[in-house]
This record gives structure tokens, sequence and C-alpha cells, in this order.
């Protein structure tokens, strides 16, 4: 298995995140589309850095959601990275520049030409579609993003867990594994021990690697 960093998104706790950064997340991520059961205000985003505190790049997770209200939550939390998991377009997402991280939702297919559209941003992340956007625990055709032409890292998310990382990263050699429903025992709640058996199949060759 080739080296490969761990991404927990839909932390909503800040003792999910204080327990993701100890077993080796190098991205953390936090939800701020309200329509989603992952869902965290801003006053909890404040928690969850504070239980972050440095030791993990934290990632504001948007779904179309307005410039204003991106704009409040970066500037109140000072997130590292943005995540435009919705059908925002580039006049949406370059501004951001080399913090964004462009989401493109597969439904069987890919036109890597989508990706020349964004020149900026710091890298890729491949999901399922899904109208819930995101946390669904569907898997897809990981393979169809295994050798785009782009040296941006490569990020890929949907039906991650614990015993199927290994057949991911073999399918699509992706630089990020972005897992969400994965270790949860519900929406929100991630499961410490579904957590530890995630990172210790990461972990079992050696190869996990710190973004």
């Amino acid at each position: 298995m080739s080296d490969v960093a761990v991404k927990i998104c839909g932390v909503t706790r800040p003792q999910d995140a204080m327990r993701a950064v100890e077993l080796g997340a190098s991205y953390v991520g936090l939800n701020f589309w309200p329509q989603s059961p992952r869902f965290v205000s801003i006053e909890r985003g404040r928690e969850l850095v504070a239980a972050i505190d440095g030791r993990a790049t934290v990632v504001g997770v948007f779904v179309d959601a307005s410039p204003e209200w991106v704009a409040e939550v970066d500037g109140a939390l000072d997130l590292d990275l943005l995540q435009f998991h919705g059908d925002e377009g580039s006049d949406r997402i370059e501004p951001y520049g080399e913090r964004a991280i462009k989401v493109f939702r597969l439904n069987g297919s890919f036109d890597a030409s989508e990706l020349e559209n964004y020149p900026s941003v710091a890298a890729w992340l491949f999901d399922v579609h899904h109208a819930d956007y995101g946390g669904t625990g569907k898997t897809w055709r990981y393979e169809l993003v295994a050798d785009l032409p782009t040296t941006r890292p490569i990020m890929v998310a949907g039906g991650i867990r614990p015993g199927r990382v290994r057949d991911v990263v073999a399918r699509c050699h992706p630089a990020v594994i972005d897992v969400c429903s994965g270790v949860e025992s519900s929406p929100g709640i991630k499961d410490e021990n579904l957590m530890n058996r995630l990172f210790e199949e990461v972990a079992d060759e050696g190869q996990i690697r710190m973004a």
C-alpha cells in the first residue's frame, strides 16, 4: 500500500477531534452545511479548533454556501483549508486559491478536462454523487481517478471504512483518504473502536503519512 494520509471528516465533538489527531489524522473536517446532520456552529467550531490545537490541518466543508457565510466562518476560525463540496464554480473557488479543495461528485465517469477550470486549488477530492453531499457510506469506481493529469494531491471519499482501505488505495493510489460515516456509530458521533481499526489498517505496513 502506497503512502496515504488520513482525513477524518464530519467531526462534531472535541473528544473525537482529539482522538483523530492522536491516532494520526493529518486533516480534520468540520461541516458548515446547515442541512447536514454533522453541521457545527461557529461556536462549536471554535471548540473543535481548540481541541485540534494546530496538530492537524483544519478543513471547513461548505456546500453551495453564500460567500458571506464562507467568509464569516473562515474569519472566525482561521481555517487552514476550505472544501467546496457542492456545485460551486471556479468564480467561487478560485479566490481562495491554494486554500481551496474542489470536490467532484462522480456518477459513473469523469472528464479530466474539468480540472483545467480550477488552476489554483490545493487539492482535488472525489466522492460519489448523492443528494446528501457526502457521509453516505456509498462506494464507487475509485479507479476512475487513478491516472489523472495533475500534480495536485488526489483525495478520495465515499464508502471508506475499516476493511476497505487497502482496496481503495490499490485502486486509485490517492494522497489522502477521507473518512466520515465509516468510523461513526451515528452521524457526527465517531466510534473510537472503528477509528482505532482504521488507523491500524493504514499503519499495518508502516505507511501512514502525516501531511
